[in-house]
């Protein structure tokens, strides 16, 4: 079956990154916003968010949050999440901090985003995978995070499942 996926990322600092995963072809993502985009989605208020946000997860098998260094606690993260568990669709997470930015620079490793939500009594991160690539060179991460990423999709809708 043809997996689709939803990134939901902290734009501003890790737009870069994250179209690092986006373009890697492993999978079918959503279309990027552009910042003229986004800025007139914005322009609408919070219920015209949640609608791109809940439009742009139509149709999609899987969430991937990715984490950067300021990605934990942001509002509109965070309903993503909650939107994405609500919806069914496989959720997990994958550290992006070491791969460079435009400029070439890393990152410092950012919370999990999935540790302030509950589930069944138990906390969304016991649950859901946020998974951290086991280098600091951005090319190896990359390399990690695209050897990997189908694998940790089917095993998000497997746990998703489960729940």
């Amino acid at each position: 079956m043809a997996r689709r996926a939803f990134y939901s990322f902290h734009y501003q600092p890790d737009n870069f990154r994250a179209s690092q995963v986006r373009n890697m072809g492993v999978i079918e993502g959503n279309a990027a916003a552009t910042d003229n985009d986004w800025e007139a989605v914005k322009k609408g208020g919070d219920e015209a968010i949640q609608k791109w946000i809940d439009d742009q997860l139509y149709g999609k098998s899987v969430a991937i949050v990715l984490i950067g260094s300021a990605t934990a606690g942001r509002k509109w993260i965070d309903y993503e999440i909650e939107a994405a568990w609500a919806a069914r669709k496989g959720l997990f997470g994958i550290h992006i901090h070491h791969l460079k930015d435009a400029y070439g620079d890393q990152s410092d490793q950012g919370s999990n985003p999935f540790s302030s939500f509950t589930v069944r009594n138990m906390s969304l991160s016991s649950i859901v995978k946020a998974y951290a690539p086991p280098y600091a060179d951005s090319k190896q991460v990359y390399g990690y995070i695209e050897d990997n990423l189908a694998v940790w999709i089917e095993e998000a809708i497997k746990i998703r499942a489960k729940y």
